[in-house]
Parts: C-alpha cells; structure tokens; sequence
C-alpha cells in the first residue's frame, strides 16, 4: 500500500482506503505534484529535455543554480517546478508557461489567499513572452471564474484591488486595521491550549472583545512534534494597542513558548 508524509508534522501512514473515522465510501486522491507532472511531460514529449525544480530535487545551491544555467544555456526545453520558478527569472527563450492548480493557493485560511493567488499567476505569465517572440500562458483551474484568476488573466490589477478591499473593509482586515498574531506552541497539547485560552481571556480584557479572534488551532496545527494554537488582535490604532501589550508578562508554560506578530505576514 502507498503511503503519505506531512512536509511539515513529518507524520507517515499508510493511505487508507476508506475515511479512518466513518468508514463511508472510498477516498481518491487528488491533484498532482511536480514529479507526476515531470512524468507526464517526459510521456508526451520524449524528445524533449525535462528537468525539476522543488524542494526534494533541490538539495544545495549548486542544484538550484544548474538548473537555472541548463534552462539559460539552452539545455533544457521545459522546467517543471513549484513557485521557486515563479519569480525573478528573466529567460527570453521562454514562450510558454502552464499554471497547475493554480486554485490551490485561494483555499488557504489567510485573508490574503486571492491577493497571493492574483500575484502568483501574474507573475508566472511574466515569464513568458519576454522577447519579440511573444508567449503563451495556460492556466488550469477549477474555479475560472474566481477574481483572482480572471482578473490576473486580464491583468486587471485595478479590478481585482477594488473588489478585494471592499470584503477587507467589510470583514476589517489590513489595510483597515492591524493585526497582532499570537502562537502559542509546545509539545504538550494540554498546556498549548490551556496557555492560548488564558491568552485570549486577557486580550478580551484588555480590548473590544469583537477585536479578539481565537484562540483555534493554526492552519498549520502541528510542525515537527509542536501543536500550534492562535489568536488575532485585530486594532484600529496600533501603536495604542502596543503600549497596552507592552508590560505583559504573558508566562507560558515551560517547554511551551508564544510567538507575537505585529502585521503577520502569513496566518498559517
């Protein structure tokens, strides 16, 4: 029997054949990584010289960089990679870019999902058609219709900004207010909630309680053997909300420790 590894808890199981808890039906796996689709680029072009670019094929610098000089000098045709490829690469001979998935990224629990998803697209089109040559990009997904893939699709930039700050003002989230990040993380389930739940009293305490979001398990419940939980300030004046959290001695448990973010880059 196949089976599965989290990149991230590092747990490893077997893939079970129906769901562990009902027991109903029959589980089918879904989408595909960067070796199947290596695989069936090299099916349907075998004349053609295919290499990976992700984190298992990249192990040192010097992997990451040959790759780079084999698409620069010409020796390779196609590149199959994750978003590493995405960004910064400047290869005239590139006439055409495909997108997989590109859907994923907008199912991730993080307000700024559509805007990575319209930024991600945007910036795999730009990497073709960079010469008098011109390029084609393809964009597979589920969901044509979602903003984030028509308006990158139309490099509607001012589009989709409008649309996205109206649900951010609707829900208050940045650019409307801050945000303060609280991860509590430890090895001792008991105590991580415990110390998140004690977290989240004192913050309603001291704040709108509506300002308080959590504390829930991260998106991310679980890195290595560590359980995350966390909670969201949301403050309409920050600077005001850090002189309050300022002299707070939070004192978490031993062997458990709190990250505070101001302005969280990501919510996983």
């Amino acid at each position: 029997m196949e089976r599965w590894q989290c990149h991230y808890c590092l747990a490893d199981r077997e893939i079970p054949a129906r769901c562990p808890k009902c027991q109903v039906g029959r589980l089918k796996l879904f989408g595909i990584g960067t070796q199947r689709v290596e695989d069936e680029a090299r099916r349907l072009f075998p004349r053609l010289k295919i290499a990976r670019m992700d984190s298992d094929a990249m192990k040192t610098q010097e992997d990451y960089r040959e790759s780079l000089q084999g698409l620069w000098r010409g020796d390779t045709d196609v590149l199959v990679g994750t978003q590493m490829i995405a960004k910064g690469l400047d290869v005239p001979r590139v006439t055409v870019v495909g997108v997989v998935s590109a859907d994923t990224a907008f199912h991730v629990p993080d307000f700024r999902a559509a805007e990575r998803t319209f930024q991600l697209v945007t910036q795999v089109a730009g990497r073709a058609g960079r010469s008098p040559r011109g390029g084609t990009v393809f964009v597979q997904t589920f969901h044509p219709k979602h903003a984030a893939i028509t308006c990158a699709a139309g490099y509607d930039f001012e589009g989709f900004a409008e649309r996205e700050l109206r649900q951010r003002r609707e829900a208050g989230y940045p650019p409307f207010t801050r945000l303060v990040r609280f991860v509590v993380e430890g090895r001792d389930e008991a105590a991580v909630r415990e110390s998140s739940s004690a977290i989240g009293d004192r913050l309603r305490s001291l704040f709108d309680p509506s300002a308080v979001l959590g504390p829930a398990p991260a998106p991310l419940g679980m890195i290595r053997d560590r359980k995350r939980r966390h909670l969201l300030l949301k403050c309409a004046d920050l600077e005001s909300a850090l002189r309050t959290l300022k002299p707070i001695e939070w004192n978490v448990p031993s062997k458990t420790s709190l990250v505070v973010d101001v302005d969280p880059q990501s919510l996983l």
